[in-house]
């Protein structure tokens, strides 16, 4: 692969927006003593501390989109919200870790990511996903729930696992509905259709209605169907598998040749075949029993099918692929969840309860493993298959069939005191149970019996797996009024947890290659699925605490500035492999000073926090050898910057908002590539590293040498979003512009890998270089409209100028194999649409 300088290239228009930042908070001042001749920033009620309050009096770095902004951005999903909050970063998976498209997400935040997690058997991700009080975070990506009828979205950077747990390492974000309301009728819907550059035509439709059912109750009813274009072609082509036909290949059955074989995609080419359809509802209904009493029982359910791949070969070109088999995901999911709220004296008791089920369907291409392995090493690794009449298969292309099951448990029960009370605390219990069965069936069509995973025809390898993890909690928070400006909170939460893996993994034991993995390795019977037996049993299980000390100051009604002092905790977990162990947990230590401040009558708000923050024993998900996932500690890392939001209205119909964030997160020891399976410590001094193939290197490098900058999250971030209200005749006019852009990071924690150690392979047992850089960019969208009470029409452009925006790489094995045919997930490419909504 091509060797990128270390040097940043970051855009001169992001220097400009931090730069702009910079002089406004000098000047804000000096415009505070002038006279305010603008109306008032919205006011934000916000709950992250599991209260309701102003979100200018909540002593934690907190961003938010509320309900309107939300609709002027044109937010359907997840993809579009993440782009306007500067301190997020995520890349994507998918079936068989390749498809890459929606519903996927791995979520990281302040650059607390070491690139590869979301792998169905690798660590718990670092940031909690919450749907009003229920956690909705999984192991293999972020639900990717249509955002619509939403109040806000709320994201709390650094850790929050005081009050929200273990997958909250690095931060929260919380999803709120709007919720029934037995005061009055009201209904709404939408309606929109869009065309993609590049690709083709998309439309949507969207509505609610609530519906009071007596003055202290009400019902509301929500549903979508979104039909997003494809922009990615599949194009025609042909591959050809080198074979075998060196007279020495060490082929295992002994035969010295194996042909070339080629295969065509004729019947399988198509235009913009990465497309996306999406529906669903939620339900909500609202009863208060009393002055004191209120229970909300929700359903929701959502059905997402999509095809083809996300990412494009750039070998191929801008935009394409040459797959050669079908490729899609099906996936549904419901939700449906209790909270409770009520009074006991003076104490509020919430309890929250939820069950979330998750169905994945999924096929996908994985020639490039067959092609790649027999490219690199045809002496050591051909793939020599055959079929049941002993003929050998030249192109045995490969495809991964995937079938997940996701269930999800949560219970909590929680008090507090009145908020009032100079002495108040918030305390409660916490359950989850998240159980996960995991079917990988990588086939090759026409391989013999006797070859493939005894039940499981044309099966070259199996992975049929229960994950079980869960996870008991207690915590609490409490605060002190020292003095009516002067807060002192603390929190602690005691944690006990256990992840459970269990099943079969590998080859059948007639595969020429099942001599170490599978069924040669099993110690017991199959126990479900119709498993051939069972080779994989193991758990992991620990206790422990997290902690946090806030002290804030309220300068005054306006101005507020505090220090957090917390830790976040990510439990440990087991290798399928077990020579490689287990690996402990990592824990994040956060050292932040903040501030909330408003000016000029509250036409002006300046917020912000500078942090940093200790990684320590990072969790380290890799391919390793035959693209096995591997998880060590690789050491420590740092991470430190600053964030920072504006909003400003200068004049009533002028509304101007800038948000930025600027991350140095980097390793402060060695990652050598190996840890001591006895005591599962990091290896940082590498005594016995691989050589490399770059002449000018150290003798013993390290994979990762320290100071290495964190992958995915770019060094800088920001956005910039302008919009002027003005009347046109009868009507309320608008016009609004929005940039965002980032410099470029990072595809790999490592700079280097080693090679595959097959036996006669001629670069085998030393370390290549696979990191790349990925360019930054800037996009700008843009919308006009009118409206009146009861409509609205709106003209949008998304990426007006059709930028060619890489959001991270992938490869469909090790890079050090696969490198060379490595996929590039881009920002979708110019949108052109128009949306119509009436309210009743």
């Amino acid at each position: 692969m091509r060797r990128i300088s270390g040097r940043e290239r970051t855009k001169p228009a992001l220097w400009a927006t931090l730069t702009a930042t910079t002089m406004l908070t000098a000047i804000v001042p000096a415009m505070a003593q002038q006279p305010a001749d603008s109306s008032q920033i919205e006011t934000i009620i916000v709950t992250a501390e599991k209260r309701s309050e102003d979100i200018q009096k909540a002593p934690l770095a907190i961003q938010t989109l509320s309900t309107q902004k939300l609709e002027d951005l044109h937010i359907t999903d997840f993809n579009d919200y993440a782009r306007y909050f500067p301190t997020l970063n995520y890349t994507v998976g998918g079936a068989g870790g390749g498809n890459a498209g929606p519903g996927f997400a791995n979520i990281s935040m302040r650059g607390i990511d070491s690139g590869s997690d979301g792998n169905h058997s690798g660590p718990l991700p670092t940031v909690g996903v919450y749907l009003d009080e229920q956690p909705i975070t999984t192991i293999g990506g972020t639900l990717d729930m249509h955002i619509y009828d939403i109040d806000r979205v709320e994201v709390l950077s650094g850790p929050q696992g005081t009050l929200y747990g273990a997958s909250s390492e690095a931060g929260t974000i919380r999803i709120i509905t709007n919720k029934p309301d037995p005061s009055g009728f009201s209904a709404s819907y939408d309606v929109q259709g869009n065309n993609v550059s590049h690709g083709g035509d998309g439309y949507m439709g969207e509505g609610f209605v609530n519906v009071p059912l007596a003055d202290n109750a009400a019902i509301r009813i929500v549903a979508w169907y979104q039909h997003d274009a494809g922009y990615i072609d599949n194009v025609e082509g042909t591959r050809t598998y080198p074979g075998c036909p060196v007279a020495t290949c060490a082929i295992p059955d002994g035969v010295p040749y194996v042909p070339p074989g080629t295969i065509s995609n004729a019947g399988l080419a198509k235009k913009d075949f990465n497309d996306a359809t999406t529906y669903g509802a939620r339900a909500a209904l609202k009863i208060d029993l009393d002055a004191n009493w209120t229970i909300t029982p929700t359903l929701m359910a959502q059905w997402q099918n999509t095809d083809g791949v996300f990412g494009y070969d750039p070998t191929v070109g801008y935009l394409e692929v040459q797959h050669y088999l079908p490729e899609f995901v099906h996936q549904n999911w419901y939700q449906a969840a209790l909270t409770v709220q009520g009074k006991v004296g003076d104490l509020d008791l919430t309890y929250s309860g939820g069950h979330m089920d998750w169905w994945i369907h999924g096929e996908s291409d994985y020639s490039d493993y067959t092609y790649w392995y027999d490219k690199l090493f045809p002496s050591s690794f051909p793939q020599v298959f055959t079929d049941n009449h002993g003929n050998y298969l030249t192109a045995p292309t490969q495809f991964i069939f995937e079938s997940d099951h996701f269930v999800k448990d949560s219970q909590e029960v929680r008090v507090a005191s009145p908020a009032t009370d100079r002495l108040r605390f918030i305390g409660g219990l916490f359950y989850e149970r998240q159980q996960h069965w995991i079917l990988q069936n990588y086939q090759i069509a026409g391989l013999a019996t006797s070859e493939a995973v005894p039940g499981w025809p044309d099966t070259w390898w199996l992975t049929d797996q229960e994950r079980v993890d869960q996870d008991m909690a207690a915590f609490g928070d409490v605060s002190f009024s020292i003095t009516p400006q002067l807060i002192l909170t603390g929190g602690l939460r005691l944690y006990d947890y256990e992840n459970r893996l269990k099943g079969f993994f590998g080859f059948g034991a007639g595969s020429p290659y099942g001599g170490s993995t599978g069924q040669t390795q099993c110690f017991g019977p199959g126990t479900f699925h119709n498993d051939p037996c069972t080779d994989l049993d193991a758990h992991a299980v620990g206790t422990g605490n997290t902690h946090k000390i806030n002290l804030s100051y309220q300068v005054d009604d306006n101005r507020m500035v505090y220090a957090t002092w917390s830790t976040g905790f990510r439990p440990g977990g087991i290798n399928r492999r077990s020579d490689y162990g287990s690996y402990s947990p990592d824990k994040l230590t956060n050292y932040e000073v903040g501030w909330k401040t408003s000016w000029l009558d509250n036409s002006l708000r300046f917020n912000g926090d500078v942090f940093w923050e200790n990684w320590d024993n990072v969790q380290f998900p890799f391919l390793g050898e035959n693209s096995f996932t591997i998880i060590q500690n690789a050491g420590n890392a740092v991470s430190k910057g600053i964030e920072s939001n504006v909003d400003w209205k200068p004049i009533s119909s002028l509304t101007l908002s800038a948000a930025a964030a600027v991350t140095d997160a980097q390793l402060t020891s060695n990652y050598c590539g190996f840890s001591n399976l006895a005591t599962q410590i990091p290896i940082s001094n590498c005594p016995n590293a691989l050589p490399s193939t770059d002449p000018g290197a150290d003798a013993n490098p390290p994979e990762a040498p320290k100071g290495t900058q964190l992958p995915i999250t770019p060094k800088y971030k920001g956005n910039l979003t302008a919009r002027y209200d003005f009347p046109l005749a009868s009507l309320a006019a608008h016009v609004q512009g929005s940039w965002e852009a980032q410099s470029s990071s990072w595809s790999d924690l490592r700079v280097n890998a080693s090679t595959p150690p097959y036996a006669g392979a001629s670069t085998a047992n030393t370390l290549v270089p696979i990191r790349e850089n990925q360019p930054g960019y800037g996009t700008f969208d843009f919308t006009t409209g009118v409206q009146t009470d009861a409509w609205t029409v709106e003209f949008f452009i998304q990426n007006a100028f059709d930028q060619r925006v890489e959001q991270y790489r992938y490869a469909e094995c090790v890079a050090q194999v696969c490198g060379s045919e490595s996929y590039i997930v881009p920002q979708r490419p110019r949108l052109i649409g128009i949306k119509f909504g009436q309210n009743f």
